[in-house]
């Protein structure tokens, strides 16, 4: 608990001392803030040119402390994506995405809707999008009336992200993000869910930055904190049920359109509906996983 409340607060302190240097005026528009729509977890600020269509596949894997037997989790998979992003104008963006899912609701489809209001510029030291996503989980109805998938109507299947997102870019081998934002469930866990009670509201806060390394490759990290009196309950062993979700990677511009990203998270899930409010593995015990993205752009 120190551990995470310490990092936070340094991460805090860096995007602090960042944005006071972006206030420095700006010769023109700024170009690709972040390098692709998604840093790891988090929403970017960016959005697809348009005309043009984004077609994702994502994978998250099993704990790498899982060792030979799991081929260190590449033998399981966590959470899959297959994604079709569309950019109806050059700020404004819609997707629509199958995930698996690894909460406890499973088998997604969710659809997201992504406004950037505004772009770092003379006039602004950043740039300002605003996204909304709605998850469908589809997976068949229980029998058990104390679990979560009984879904007694529909609602129950559906729960949303809505998000603010600021970014600047300081240099150009710097940029950062912060993001407040609110997750709301029709249906939270109970007790037979294997986790505590919780409430349908949940806000959070993400923040992400990236170092670009060269022309081509960039360090990426972004961490989200969820916001909670449910967050640091501990289970009867002393354990905490939830952890903040924070990954670290690598992105890499590879030309014609390709964007591969390769992560190491203690997310299991990828879309905000799942990893935001079911997290519950812990990077201090081995309990993070390899991941990638692999995108590829299309005009129509």
């Amino acid at each position: 608990m120190h551990n995470s409340h310490s990092l936070y607060s340094f991460i805090f302190f860096v995007l602090l001392m960042s944005f006071s240097q972006s206030l420095e005026a700006q010769d023109k528009s700024t170009h690709q803030t972040f390098k692709d729509t998604r840093v790891i977890n988090s929403q970017s600020v960016e959005t697809i040119q348009k005309g043009i269509l984004d077609f994702r596949i994502g994978h998250r894997f099993g704990d790498i402390n899982g060792g030979w037997q799991t081929l260190w989790g590449l033998e399981n998979a966590a959470d899959v994506i297959f994604e079709f992003d569309y950019g109806l104008t050059d700020n404004i963006m819609i997707g629509l995405m199958r995930t698996k899912g690894s909460g406890l609701l499973k088998q997604n489809v969710s659809g997201l809707f992504k406004y950037r209001v505004l772009r770092q510029g003379e006039r602004s030291p950043f740039s300002a999008a605003f996204s909304g996503l709605m998850t469908i989980s589809t997976m068949p109805k229980g029998t058990d009336p104390g679990r979560i998938n009984f879904f007694p109507i529909f609602a129950h299947r559906v729960s949303y992200t809505v998000q603010a997102i600021f970014a600047s870019k300081v240099s150009e081998r710097f940029a950062f993000q912060i993001s407040p934002q609110w997750t709301y469930r029709n249906i939270v866990p109970t007790a037979s869910d294997r986790m505590f009670a919780d409430t349908n509201g949940l806000p959070s806060v993400s923040g992400a930055f990236k170092f670009q390394l060269n022309k081509s490759f960039a360090f990426i990290f972004d961490m989200t904190i969820p916001f909670s009196e449910h967050r640091s309950e501990e289970d009867e062993d002393g354990e905490r049920q939830f952890h903040y979700p924070l990954g670290i990677g690598i992105e890499w511009e590879t030309g014609g359109g390709h964007v591969f990203q390769m992560n190491l998270t203690n997310s299991t899930g990828i879309m905000e509906t799942d990893y935001i409010p079911y997290t519950q593995s812990d990077w201090l015990d081995g309990e993070y996983r390899f991941g990638f993205t692999i995108a590829r752009k299309f005009k129509l």
